[in-house]
Parts: C-alpha cells; structure tokens; sequence
C-alpha cells in the first residue's frame, strides 16, 4: 500500500473555495439549472440585477448567506462569534464566483453539448469542492452551517435536517422564480437542479473515500479551537 501524504487542512479550505467558485460558474453557464443549495441566490441575482447591474451571483451569494446566518441566530437564539467567520467563507466564495465566472466568460455557450459539458464539469467539481470542505475545520459557508446547528439544537440527524433544509431551498428557489418572473417559470431551477439533488451525495462520497486513501489530513496550524 502507498503511503499516504500530508495534506493540511488550511489547503483544503482555500482549494475547496476555488474549486466550488468554477463549479458554480460552470454551473450556470451550462444553464440546466443551479443546485438546490445555491439556486435561491441565483434567482435573486437574476432578477435584482435588472435594476442594480453591480449585484452579481457573487455578491448574491454573500448577501442571501448573510441572511440565512441572521436567521440562524434568531432560531438558536444567541450570537456565537464563529459565525462571522462563516460569512468571510462566503465573501470570499462569492467574489472567487465573479472571478471565475468573468474568466470562462469567453468560452462558447451556443451547442448543447458544450454545455452538457459543462454542467458535468460544474457537478464534479461541486462534489469535489465539498468533500474537501469536509476535511476542514475552517467555518463553511451559511448553507452547511445552518444545518449544523439546527441539526444540533433539534438533537436530531444531520442528514434529516439536511433532507429538510434542501426541499425548503427548492420550494423557496420555485416560489421566487414564480414570483419574479411570472407563475410557471422557472428560472435558475431545471433539470440540472434534479439531477444534482440524485448525485452529489454520491459523487461526495466517492471523493471523500479517494482523498481519504491518498491523503493523511494534518492541521498546520492549531486554530481549530476558534472554529467550533
């Protein structure tokens, strides 16, 4: 058996972010649909930025997360300071999502296989991005973590609460499609949207078990104790 490597986990965070950064741009440049977790800020984007060009899906993600923590501190009643660390994740996350969005802006969108292509690209990637943010104890984004602490103060399974929380978030991404856009279109929710919800626990899987037989996960600093 090869010997595992050291991968540190402050990498992982900073990776996790670029990588999910392209996924999500892949993701709507395929234009199948964004995933349950990010569709609701995507649809925001879409139509606050007919009346203010400067509010991109980045700046979307940071400010619709932003809400969901305030939301969470209302619900858990109390204000745990690592929760603005969650926030610098999706600040940080959004403005990578402009970058990468602006840097693939170039490539054709036009045939349908091209963007088959790349919304195959946006999932791995995504799926990817999320097993590395997994082995990390570095703040996640308001989307995981939302779902941490309900999970926690429901003393109830993480993945129930996740099942909920996802359901909501595509109920949520309809409504306001219907909404802003006028009742039976959807806008930022299709098929791509389904396919997502069926395969990324999957895909997250698969990752999680290669990284885990590759890597040898090591803190490089001893910061741990401020995130939690």
């Amino acid at each position: 058996m090869a010997k595992k490597r050291v991968f540190y986990t402050e990498l992982c965070y900073v990776l996790a972010l670029l990588i999910m950064a392209f996924a999500a741009a892949f993701t709507a440049k395929a234009n199948f649909g964004m995933s349950m977790v990010v569709a609701p800020a995507y649809i925001l984007h879409l139509k606050i930025s007919e009346y203010l060009p400067f509010f991109s899906f980045g700046v979307a993600e940071y400010v619709f997360q932003a809400l969901l923590l305030v939301v969470t501190v209302i619900i858990m009643k109390r204000f745990k300071w690592y929760y603005l660390f969650s926030f610098i994740t999706a600040f940080l996350y959004g403005n990578l999502l402009d970058a990468a969005i602006f840097i693939i802006s170039p490539l054709p969108q036009q045939s349908l296989l091209i963007r088959m292509v790349y919304f195959v690209l946006g999932t791995v990637l995504c799926s990817f991005s999320v097993a590395l943010f997994f082995k990390t104890y570095i703040s996640p984004e308001a989307y995981e973590l939302i779902v941490k602490e309900l999970s926690n103060k429901a003393k109830t399974d993480i993945n129930r609460v996740k099942t909920i929380y996802d359901i909501s978030s595509v109920v949520l991404s309809v409504a306001l499609s219907f909404l802003f856009f006028g009742f039976g279109v959807f806008k930022g929710v299709g098929i791509g949207t389904v396919l997502c919800a069926v395969i990324n626990g999957y895909l997250i899987g698969r990752f999680t078990k290669l990284l885990n037989r590759r890597f040898f996960f090591k803190d490089k600093f001893n910061l741990e104790k401020y995130f939690s």
